[in-house]
């Protein structure tokens, strides 16, 4: 009876007990980040009171997380992927046990949580999307995947509210000490869940340097890497900047939940409206006309910046994600299936896409912090967002040339390409 009222659930699916595990892993790594994230950016800067020590600690995590990625694929193909997923979770917790006893009063301090917050993320992603492709059949790929975002949808959804809650309620420092020591426990939590997981064998030898030369040899992987770079070039800076924005206008950590909460329902409607509505032949028109709403929304934001117009910002930005996102993760998903050796080099293809997002986000924050550097904060701020937010609008003019020709594809792997969207709670939010 229960497996015939689970079946009307979720379909005909065979969930082993690793995917139900990693579903686990995965949706209390969502709701950790969903509480923390958002309010980590706030907390740093209002130690300060400096953008400049925000954009160092984004600085470093973006150059951290590469690094990770290489280590941890290395790693990957030495030794058991669950042990990498582990390291990953483990990095996470000492990221919030410092910020909790260490704080970011100092340059110093605020490097370091940036590259412990970099380095847990990089190998974490690189192990769980690896044990998502091993852990899923063809059959259940898209369950796993769909459910994942139900969980992360939802963490978004309660978590940021929910932490603004709780340091309203409470003195403004204890607050914060509360949330992030909530989101040290689940991460522990899940480590504990990790060790269930069954023990994967690494095979093969690791060779980023010839999947780096195949985006000579391969035209569509090319236009991918290019089309990520400037992926990053838009999230580096914005994942910050409209975060403490939301802040100082409202003053109100629970106004930042709000932003949150709005945010993560708008996608969540619209990502399950555009996974039923895009299809294959539609995919570069949706890739545009997203590209161009994020475009176009900065324009509310640039000058006499009020809580509403933050509101419709993110509104429209949680619109435009799912409609830009969908069809692009599914063609990087097609192009990668159909690149070579996708099977045995699946984790190469994911630290060097990695490795040109972060490069994307390494020049956009080093872009903010020469116009802060040099210019007045109000006058070059406004600009600079002009600027670095054509990112995702030049995506299409990268992957508007990719064409397969009517041959069949390869079973893509099953990477999850992150993204950190403004505001965001999620494993990356811009």
């Amino acid at each position: 009876m229960q497996r015939k009222t689970l079946n009307r659930f979720i379909g005909q699916i065979d969930l082993t007990r690793d995917l139900v595990m990693l579903l686990i892993i995965g949706g209390l790594y969502a709701l950790s980040i969903a509480l923390s994230n958002t309010f980590v950016n706030v907390y740093l800067w209002k130690q300060s009171g400096e953008f400049l020590h925000l954009a160092l600690y984004n600085l470093a995590a973006v150059i951290c997380q590469p690094i990770a990625f290489y280590l941890a694929g290395r790693l990957s193909k030495k030794i058991d992927r669950v042990y990498v997923l582990r390291i990953g979770v483990a990095v996470l917790s000492l990221f919030y046990f410092s910020v909790l006893f260490i704080g970011g009063g100092s340059i110093p301090a605020i490097l370091l949580l940036g590259a412990l917050v970099g380095f847990g993320l990089g190998c974490y992603w690189l192990a769980f999307n690896v044990l998502t492709f091993e852990v899923t059949e063809p059959e259940t790929r898209d369950f796993f995947n769909g459910f994942l975002g139900l969980l992360t949808s939802f963490a978004g959804m309660i978590g940021p509210l929910s932490a603004g809650v709780i340091i309203t309620a409470m003195n403004k420092t204890t607050g914060y000490h509360v949330i992030f020591s909530i989101s040290l426990f689940i991460f522990i939590v899940a480590v504990f869940l990790s060790m269930s997981l069954k023990k994967r064998h690494a095979k093969g030898q690791f060779n980023v340097g010839r999947i780096l030369k195949e985006k000579k040899l391969n035209h569509a992987w090319g236009r991918i890497l290019y089309a990520h770079f400037f992926q990053g070039l838009r999230e580096g800076t914005f994942v910050f900047v409209i975060v403490v924005w939301v802040y100082t206008v409202t003053s109100s950590e629970l106004a930042l939940g709000t932003y949150g909460l709005v945010t993560s329902a708008t996608q969540l409607v619209v990502y399950y409206a555009a996974g039923r509505l895009i299809k294959e032949k539609l995919r570069k028109k949706a890739i545009l006309l997203g590209g161009l709403l994020l475009y176009g929304a900065i324009f509310l934001i640039l000058f006499n910046v009020t809580f509403p117009k933050l509101i419709t910002y993110g509104i429209i930005i949680s619109i435009a994600y799912p409609i830009l996102l969908v069809p692009y993760v599914s063609l990087t998903y097609d192009v990668i299936g159909k690149a070579w050796k996708a099977a045995d080099m699946r984790v190469e293809y994911m630290v060097v896409r990695e490795l040109y997002l972060n490069c994307g986000r390494i020049v956009s924050v080093l872009a903010f912090i020469a116009a802060i550097s040099f210019f007045p904060e109000a006058k070059s701020i406004p600009v600079l967002l002009l600027i670095l937010g054509a990112g995702h609008a030049c995506i299409y003019w990268f992957v508007r040339t990719i064409s397969f020709s009517n041959q069949p594809l390869k079973p893509a792997p099953g990477l999850t390409p992150q993204t950190e969207e403004e505001g965001g709670t999620g494993g990356s939010n811009a």
